[in-house]
């Protein structure tokens, strides 16, 4: 059985699709990131970053648990551990691998970034605002060029590049992204938004999540609590 310590957003929906894709068994705690659970110390001993997801798997490739944090690596090591969604060759797996990178280093925070200074910023700073929102369309652009040559993102086969970042592609309204000048990421978010594991990953813990709209949420995500000396 492997515990995922998550929550209803991007980087946990990764990690909640692929074990729906690889049929793994799991078990989700919730770590409710508004309320500052992913600062408690039973959950920095798993997470030192104190991001979610995190997982432990219990029965680890020597056979012992192993804690596992950052969605990518997860991706990767539940790859290793079914032997899918990372090809068959090592130039898929290499392909894949270049894809999933691109999705942490760029998707992930750019896009993130434009959520952020476009919905929960205090006061829309128009620079802010246009940077990243700017640099989401760029980054739409390289998805919807490489698309227009492959069916996802490593090629013709699925895997975990396009499950890392097929759920950060939903919120593309508030990112200000408008799918008409991206018509090959479209199609690839559509053919993905059918999967029956994609459903049921993304509903996961999905009742749980609240609007941002008291002062000590917004501190705990954005604020000074972060950042305090423990």
């Amino acid at each position: 059985m492997i515990d995922v310590y998550s929550w209803p957003t991007p980087n946990g929906h990764k990690v909640h699709i692929m074990l729906e894709e690889c049929g793994l068994p799991y078990r989700v705690i919730p770590v409710d990131i508004g309320a500052g659970d992913q600062f408690k110390a039973d959950f920095l001993a798993i997470s030192p970053n104190n991001k979610i997801p995190a997982i432990v798997d219990a029965d680890g490739p020597d056979g012992k648990p192993i804690a596992l944090f950052e969605s990518g690596a997860i991706l990767i090591y539940l790859a290793g551990k079914t032997g899918l969604f990372l090809g068959k060759t090592d130039r898929e797996k290499y392909e894949a691998l270049q894809w999933l990178m691109f999705q942490m280093g760029s998707v992930g925070p750019m896009l993130g970034q434009a959520h952020h200074f476009r919905i929960y910023a205090p006061e829309k700073i128009e620079y802010a605002v246009d940077r990243y929102t700017n640099e989401t369309k760029r980054i739409y652009g390289v998805i919807d060029k490489q698309l227009e040559k492959t069916t996802y993102l490593a090629g013709e086969e699925y895997g975990i590049a396009d499950i890392a970042t097929f759920p950060w592609t939903r919120s593309f309204a508030n990112q200000g992204v408008d799918w008409a000048e991206f018509p090959n990421a479209k199609r690839w978010f559509d053919t993905i938004s059918q999967r029956s594991a994609v459903q049921r990953g993304v509903q996961v813990l999905a009742d749980l999540r609240k609007p941002l709209d008291n002062d000590k949420a917004r501190d705990v995500l954005f604020g000074k609590t972060q950042y305090a000396k423990k």
